[in-house]
C-alpha cells in the first residue's frame, strides 16, 4: 500500500537527469534504427526531428514536502512523438481516481489511489490505463504505518530517487493516476504485506513504451529499501 510519499529538494534535479537519461537511451536506439533504414534506403541526409529542449524541469515540480491523495504531483510519462522519436515528459497529474458513491448515504468515498498489480489488469477500472496510459511515479520516498499506527519512512540507499509504477485514467477534469502496488519484500513486511511496485531506472522506458514487457514488469519483486521511524534504530537492508 502507498498512502502518502514525498519530495525532498533535491528531487527534482534528479528526477531532470533520469529524463536526460532516459531520453538518450532512446536516442541512442532511435539513432541506429535511423542509421539501418537510411543505409537500406540509400538516403544520405535527413533532418532530425528529436527535441534537444526539455526546458527547466525542475522548475515546474514544485516545492518539496509531503504528497496526498487527491494531491496534483509530478509523473513521467510519454511525451509527443514526431516522426517515431519518442521523448520522455513529466507534468503533473491528480493522484487518485474519484470515488464511489457509497451505498445508502449518496456521498462519494475517498479517492482511490493504489491498485494492486496482481489484478490490476483485469479490473476495468485500471484495465485501459494499464494498457494504454502507463506513467512512473518519482518521489525520494514513501511512508507507511504498522498495525500500531507507528509512522515508517521507505526509501533506497543507492539513489536519492525512487520510481514507483503506475497508470492514469481520463476524465472531463483532467488526467488522474493511481500507483501500483505489490507483495511487500522483506524490508517492508514487518511493516506492511504491500508496497509500492518500484521500477528500476532502466525499466523505466519499458514500462512506458513496451506493452509487450507489461506482464512480468507488474510481477517483479521490488528492491529492498532502508527502513527508518521515530520508534526504532536505522534498518539497511
Amino acid at each position: 500500500m502507498c498512502g502518502r510519499y514525498y519530495m525532498e529538494d533535491d528531487t527534482a534535479k534528479e528526477i531532470e537527469k533520469v529524463i536526460r537519461w532516459v531520453d538518450e537511451k532512446l536516442r541512442a536506439q532511435r539513432t541506429v534504427q535511423e542509421a539501418t533504414r537510411k543505409q537500406e534506403a540509400g538516403i544520405t541526409q535527413e533532418k532530425n526531428p528529436w527535441n534537444e529542449g526539455k526546458g527547466n524541469v525542475a522548475a515546474g515540480i514544485g516545492k518539496a514536502g509531503d504528497i496526498y491523495p487527491a494531491a496534483l504531483a509530478p509523473v513521467l510519462g510519454a511525451g509527443m512523438e514526431t516522426a517515431g522519436y519518442r521523448t520522455l515528459d513529466c507534468r503533473m497529474l491528480r493522484w487518485g481516481l474519484p470515488g464511489y458513491t457509497l451505498k445508502g448515504n449518496g456521498k462519494k468515498g475517498q479517492v482511490i489511489f493504489n491498485a494492486r498489480s496482481e489484478t490490476a489488469m483485469e479490473k476495468p477500472t485500471f484495465r485501459e490505463g494499464i494498457k494504454n496510459h502507463r506513467i512512473v511515479i518519482p518521489a525520494a520516498g514513501f511512508y507507511e504505518w504498522n498495525h500500531k499506527k507507528e509512522k515508517y519512512r521507505f526509501r533506497r540507499t543507492d539513489s536519492p530517487v525512487l520510481f514507483m509504477a503506475g497508470c492514469f485514467r481520463r476524465y472531463e477534469d483532467g488526467d488522474r493516476f493511481v500507483i501500483l502496488t505489490t507483495a511487500a519484500n522483506a524490508s517492508m513486511e514487518p511493516v506492511h504485506d504491500r508496497m509500492p511496485l518500484i521500477l528500476e531506472p532502466d525499466e523505466i522506458a519499458d514500462w512506458i513504451w513496451d506493452g509487450e514487457r507489461t506482464k512480468n514488469l507488474l510481477e517483479k519483486q521490488p528492491c529492498l529499501l532502508e527502513r527508518t521511524t521515530d520508534y526504532e534504530q536505522m534498518t539497511l537492508f
